[in-house]
């Protein structure tokens, strides 16, 4: 049965969620909105992990995405005066657990671009009665649901009913406020203590090394270094030092966030000076509270969240995009599978999510504390203990830890998916 169905943000989520849904059912009518007025196709490096790997193959993505991978060779801890203390590789094989860097590191943008770009040609050669269409600089303003659909007012006063909303708005979701309530939305919320901006800057000609650089400085500061394009090097400002004056800059413009920022490093060491510079010029800069999404359901009635919106296991997990991706792979199988009845389909999808996002969501022992030591002490032993991890065989100690290899969460098979 053909739905009508609205998609709300042009992320990870969204487009890939579009593009599956089409090739299930041609016939379903895609509405995918975002309230910026174009393609944000900008962002932090990110990386595709465990089951999202066999997904994107499974889909035709996975060459594409391989073709603007990042050519990052691993991470690299530094002292003060730029010395490796520990390094651990990329397994690049393309077998067996990936590394603190996988195999598939990209931009978010170029992951978007990807995505969006795929489901437009989808769009094109399908021959069903629907299709997918994008709708930017657009907002919902409210949403009230029955049995039979969803009735959505959109910020310029428009309204329309739809089978079925998707909710692919990131971790600080409208729809989960806007479905759930604010006071559950904001419960839902689970910080871990962990404040981090991100910005890129010119590569400045000593950047030679295709290693991030994971610098640590007292005080529970981290900066790290990325090679995320030839001409580019990303930059990571973080901090379990939460100040009230920190907070308090979220919501304030960028450029005071800057302010609090540079104010929060200065002296942190190494090429703070040199970063710091970059960051007042950058026009990319983005800072956030790292945490979790942890709800008790991820829909209601006919209104279902996806990714971030609903299950963010946080950056420190690495396991972001493929969360967004098993979530769109299973609500569309799920979907297909109880064809006649969304509210199944919902409550499948939610059942069988359960247990990946525990697995996600799931953090190192002593994470995030140990990795942001406050003494100069502490940080020496983190670089003894690294050392010696990284001189005996690292993959080892990755496969045992890391959240991707810690359950081995198998996805269902959808054959009602016809992506074979």
């Amino acid at each position: 049965m053909p739905l009508n169905i609205l998609i709300i943000g042009v992320g990870i989520g969204g487009p890939i969620m579009a593009l599956i849904l089409q090739r299930s059912n041609p016939d379903h009518y895609i509405t995918v909105i975002e309230r910026s007025p174009s393609l944000r196709a900008s962002g932090a490096q990110i990386d595709i992990r465990a089951q999202g790997i066999p997904l994107l193959r499974k889909l035709g993505l996975l060459d594409a995405v391989k073709a603007r991978a990042v050519s990052e060779g691993g991470v690299e801890l530094v002292d003060k005066n730029d010395k490796q203390r520990a390094v651990f590789g990329v397994n690049n094989s393309g077998e067996g657990p990936q590394s603190f860097t996988s195999e598939y590191e990209i931009m978010r943008g170029d992951l978007v671009e990807v995505l969006y770009q795929a489901s437009l040609e989808q769009n094109a050669k399908a021959r069903g009665k629907g299709g997918v269409k994008y709708e930017f600089g657009r907002m919902v303003a409210e949403m009230a649901q029955d049995e039979t659909g969803v009735d959505v007012t959109f910020a310029d006063e428009e309204k329309a009913r739809y089978d079925l909303v998707i909710g692919a708005d990131g971790q600080s979701s409208r729809t989960r406020k806007q479905v759930f309530g604010k006071e559950i939305s904001d419960a839902a919320f689970k910080s871990l203590g962990v404040s981090c901006a991100f910005y890129s800057i010119p590569r400045h000609p000593t950047d030679k090394s295709d290693l991030s650089k994971y610098y640590h400085a007292p005080e529970g500061r981290t900066i790290i270094t990325r090679p995320s394009k030839p001409t580019i090097t990303g930059v990571y400002l973080m901090t379990i030092e939460e100040t009230d004056e920190l907070k308090a800059s979220l919501k304030q413009p960028v450029e005071k966030q800057k302010e609090v920022w540079a104010k929060l490093f200065a002296g942190a060491g190494w090429q703070t000076d040199r970063l710091l510079d970059g960051m007042m010029r950058c026009d990319d800069f983005y800072a956030t509270m790292l945490g979790q999404v942890k709800l008790e359901h991820i829909s209601k009635g006919r209104v279902a969240l996806l990714g971030d919106a609903g299950y963010v296991p946080s950056a420190i997990t690495g396991m972001g995009t493929t969360s967004a991706i098993v979530g769109a792979y299973v609500l569309a199988g799920e979907l297909a599978r109880h064809k006649e009845d969304p509210h199944a389909a919902l409550k499948a999808y939610d059942e069988v999510m359960r247990p990946f996002v525990a697995e996600a969501q799931k953090l190192m022992p002593g994470v995030p504390g140990l990795m942001f030591p406050k003494t100069q002490f502490g940080i020496s032993i983190m670089h003894l203990v690294a050392g010696v991890l990284s001189w005996m065989k690292p993959d080892r100690f990755v496969s045992r830890f890391l959240p991707e290899n810690k359950g081995g969460w198998t996805p269902p098979e959808y054959p009602e998916l016809k992506l074979d």
